[in-house]
């Protein structure tokens, strides 16, 4: 099925459905929109299933930097959704891309043990050289005034300063949230007075990469998520529809913002 405006069966906020044309790919943000911390959201399972069955292209793109492809690819399937390890663009994954593409070989990492595997398979080195190519930033629930200090010091001398997304939060169980790594970003461009080049949403870096991966055009992949400022930014950066969902950070939807309640609210 595609969603089009126009003419057709009328759904919500405006989408009218059509069987002639199908949209061939729908790009998944995680968390907040198939899970909260480790429990699934039955909805988006049930939904995302369906789309699976039905030919269409599904890619996860997510701003969590903090685990490997392998290791999201296994929560989801442990959540019954349908994917494979290539299927999933993280933050970490596209970090390695642009570090590699920008021919940066060495990091000192701010990150998780999963962030530094992933640039690890883009050929990056992890290092604690005063003089690495790059600093890149992510998610870390160790961080320490230390780190950050090491970080400043690596940055002021001319590495490059990398993030690899800016969430000030993300979604957990019970309707919580947490510290997400735009927090830890924030304080190392504080002390660093250096702006990095961040590599998720809203950047549509990951967007394009999950594009050209699957073989997609822009306007052939619905991009669906929780977050106006992130998700959905990066989506219509790329050129791509887009959907918002209530289940994560957005709490409403805003004039003219294809979205609904849950992804059961997904024109079929």
């Amino acid at each position: 099925m595609a969603f089009y405006k126009g003419t057709g069966t009328a759904l919500r906020d405006g989408w009218t459905r059509h069987t002639l044309h199908p949209m061939r790919g729908y790009l998944f943000d995680l968390d907040g929109t198939l899970f909260r911390g480790n429990t699934p959201i039955p909805s988006a399972v049930k939904k995302v299933q369906e789309l699976h069955r039905a030919g269409a292209i599904v890619r996860y793109v997510t701003n969590n930097s903090t685990q490997t492809r392998e290791h999201f690819a296994a929560k989801l399937q442990g959540m019954g959704y349908p994917c494979e390890p290539a299927e999933v663009v993280s933050s970490g994954y596209g970090t390695g891309l642009f570090l590699a593409n920008e021919g940066l070989k060495t990091a000192y990492v701010v990150g998780e043990p999963g962030l530094v595997a992933t640039l690890a398979e883009h050929g990056i080195e992890s290092t604690g050289d005063q003089n690495p190519d790059a600093v890149v930033v992510g998610l870390c629930r160790q961080f320490t005034y230390d780190l950050m200090r090491e970080a400043m010091f690596r940055i002021r001398a001319g590495a490059r300063f990398v993030a690899t997304n800016p969430d000030a939060t993300y979604p957990v169980e019970g309707g919580g949230l947490i510290p997400g790594a735009g927090s830890v970003v924030a304080a190392i461009q504080t002390c660093s007075e250096t702006e990095p080049f961040v590599v998720g949403k809203p950047n549509p870096f990951l967007i394009q990469a999950a594009l050209q991966e699957a073989g997609l055009a822009p306007e052939e992949a619905l991009v669906v998520g929780d977050r106006l400022d992130t998700d959905i930014e990066s989506g219509r950066s790329a050129g791509c529809p887009t959907f918002l969902v209530l289940t994560g950070v957005a709490a409403s939807i805003p004039p003219g913002q294809q979205g609904g309640e849950d992804l059961s609210s997904l024109p079929w």
